[in-house]
Parts: C-alpha cells; structure tokens; sequence
C-alpha cells in the first residue's frame, strides 16, 4: 500500500469517534491537556500489542473463523459497556468529585487493545510479513497514533476549559456514545455466527 493511501486510511480510522477516543476526550476535559499525555501512551501500547501479531504472525489464524471474531467483538462490546455504565455512575457523583480518577492508561490500554480498531489496521491495512520488514510502516503508525489521539486530547482539553457544558453531562453524553458503540459491536457479532 502507498504510504499516503496507508496514511490515509490509517488517520480514517483513528479519527473516527470511537471508545478509545471517547476516553481521552473526557480525560482531557477532567484533567486538561497536560495531565491527560500519558493516555497516549496506553492508546499505543494497546494498539501495539494488537496489530503487530496480526500483522506479523496471526492474519492468517482468522480467515475462515468467524466465531472467533464473533468472541472478540462480543468482548470489546461488554467492556465498552462497562466503560459506559462507570462514566454514567461518575457523572452521578458531586460535579468535581473523582473527576480526576475517572480515566487511567490502564483503561486506555485494555480499551484499545479491544477496539474493533485494532483488528482492521492489523489485518486489513498494515502490511503482514517479519517484524523487521514491516517496522518502518508501524513507526509511521506510531506517529500516526500519536497525532490523532493528540487531536482528541486538545478537544477534551477544551471542552473542560471552556464551560459550554457542565462536566456531568459531558460524562452522560460520552456514556450514551459508548452504549452506542457496545450495542453496535454486540449486533456485528451476531452477523458473523
């Protein structure tokens, strides 16, 4: 694939409204921009630790198996929805009260890792082949990451700047989105059995 076509496609995707970017989003607007770099880094890391294998090792365990994607997607769907049920319950609290703790690297990090996301750049658009031989494409990823999850970052930065809306309905918004999102995954699971 043509490094623009990759890059497009890639930026396609990460810029496309989903759980991870949800996360970083309402981190940024409780904590600011600053405090919220190093979600980046749970993003990346839970990207990682999925594509490359797929890309790598795995594109090939998946065709013809659908259940198995079935299983994946059925997962992120359940852990979207406990993202969405917890941020629902925190938006129930005192404005200010545990809006600090309400988004970890850690969450990032699993969040991703089980973003239907993840499985499309691994097996659909990162080239497969040696570790070595693809390393200069997920470098590019990498940036790639890097940059659009910044984006999100900025937005949440300024949406908890700027008091258009109260904190509590940010956080409400962010879990009807995340529902959302759960019940479509859960729906394209059931279309692959």
């Amino acid at each position: 694939m043509p490094d623009s076509l990759f890059i497009f496609a890639i930026l396609a995707l990460l810029l496309t409204p989903g759980p991870t970017n949800t996360l970083l989003t309402v981190g940024a607007a409780a904590r600011g921009f600053r405090e919220s770099l190093p979600l980046l880094l749970g993003e990346l890391a839970g990207y990682l630790v999925v594509v490359v294998p797929l890309a790598t090792v795995a594109a090939a365990l998946f065709e013809g198996r659908p259940v198995l994607s079935a299983v994946l997607r059925i997962l992120a769907a359940c852990w979207v929805l406990l993202l969405a049920i917890r941020l629902w319950l925190v938006s129930a609290r005192k404005e200010g009260e545990g809006a600090s703790k309400t988004v970890t690297v850690g969450q990032v990090f699993l969040t991703t890792t089980l973003n239907p996301k993840a499985p499309i750049i691994g097996l659909v658009i990162m080239p497969h082949g040696p570790f070595m031989e693809i390393a200069p494409s997920l470098g590019l990823f990498c940036l790639l990451v890097a940059a659009a999850g910044t984006s999100f970052l900025v937005l949440g930065s300024l949406v908890g700047r700027v008091p258009i809306l109260p904190t509590r309905l940010v956080y409400r918004i962010a879990a009807v989105f995340l529902v959302i999102f759960s019940l479509g995954l859960a729906s394209s699971a059931t279309g692959l059995l």
